[in-house]
């Protein structure tokens, strides 16, 4: 089997190269593809130098692309690359809203994979992180209400993002003005609640995909969700504080047993022991956290949590490749005959 990697040269392409190099994934070559200017590169996989070569304009000779090259390149070549005979699994938006295009966490909805017609979207890493934690308590108690504050990363931005949180709080250190170009408006030492374009509605883009995307993904368009999306000046991983209303009372001890055995979770949840979810612990690791857990002081029965995740790996490159290790278990990702 021959896999692709699509936008190789970017920060999620770079975490596909490190979590395929542990995933269970049995292929056979690897393809790296990026933009021209970033062609003749080489980028560390397995011990070895892999050349980057440049996006064709049409078909990929490979199985299984993973494209992480942005949603207009995913919207103008992924069909050629379908009609070339390869499943694609897109890290962008630019397919998540078909209804023929499942979007996919496989904790939550792995076989919904299954149905796909040549392409797989990999949904906001927003939204993957949040359900991944959410998913299991709306099976046991069904959620009506969910309400989100996210406090999400600069590498969400890409490495644009870093790069400017970097060279911004340099020049702030040394008593020089912030200027912005990346983001609305001077990131370090500050909080922007402006994340994407802004809707009719008063709401970003940013919040509503936490909307669409939840229902989707957890398959219940009863779902009322309600979003602010705020960027703070870390290098990585999202942040999100969650209230949850519930149709079926629950407390916070059953809430937290629940999640211990909840798959992609890790519970973190002594505040005695000053022991709850953080970018600093969550960030490199593949399980989302989830801590501080409690009653509910508004919704009779309901929940109030918080949760981080490396926007990165569960977000983005991870959940990719984990859609691909859930269809090669169940026989449904299968390379060409040679010959």
């Amino acid at each position: 089997m021959r896999v692709a990697i699509v936008g190789a040269t970017g920060a999620v392409g770079h975490e596909l190269l490190r979590v395929l190099e542990n995933s269970t994934l049995h292929f056979d070559e690897l393809q790296l593809y990026a933009s021209p200017r970033s062609a003749g590169t080489t980028l560390p996989f397995n011990g070895e130098e892999l050349t980057v070569r440049a996006t064709p304009e049409g078909a990929i000779d490979a199985d299984l692309i993973l494209a992480s090259a942005g949603g207009s390149i995913s919207k103008a070549l992924a069909p050629a690359w379908v009609a070339g005979g390869a499943l694609v699994i897109d890290n962008s938006s630019a397919f998540r809203y078909d209804p023929e295009v499942p979007l996919v966490v496989p904790e939550v909805n792995g076989e919904a994979a299954l149905g796909h017609k040549g392409i797989i979207a990999n949904p906001n890493c927003t939204t993957a992180v949040a359900v991944v934690a959410v998913a299991p308590l709306h099976r046991a108690f069904g959620v009506k209400r969910m309400i989100v504050s996210t406090y999400q990363a600069t590498s969400g931005a890409g490495q644009k993002g870093i790069e400017e949180l970097l060279t911004q709080t340099h020049r702030v250190l040394h008593d020089q003005p912030a200027q912005a170009q990346v983001f609305a408006h001077p990131i370090p030492f500050n909080v922007i609640p402006h994340i994407d374009a802004f809707q009719d509605n008063g709401y970003t883009k940013e919040e509503m995909k936490v909307a669409w995307e939840t229902r989707k993904i957890i398959g219940d368009d009863s779902i009322r969700v309600s979003c602010t999306a705020v960027r703070i000046p870390t290098l990585r991983t999202h942040s999100e504080a969650i209230t949850l209303e519930l149709e079926r009372p629950a407390t916070p001890e059953e809430a937290r047993e629940l999640l211990r055995q909840a798959a992609g979770v890790e519970v973190r949840d002594d505040p005695g022991a000053r022991l709850y979810p953080m970018p600093l612990t969550a960030s490199g690791k593949y399980d989302v956290e989830v801590g501080r857990i409690r009653a509910s002081l508004v919704f009779d029965g309901g929940l109030d949590l918080f949760v981080a995740g490396d926007q990165l790996l569960k977000g983005a490159a991870l959940n990719a490749v984990q859609i691909a290790e859930y269809l090669q278990e169940k026989g449904a990702l299968k390379g060409r005959v040679a010959g």
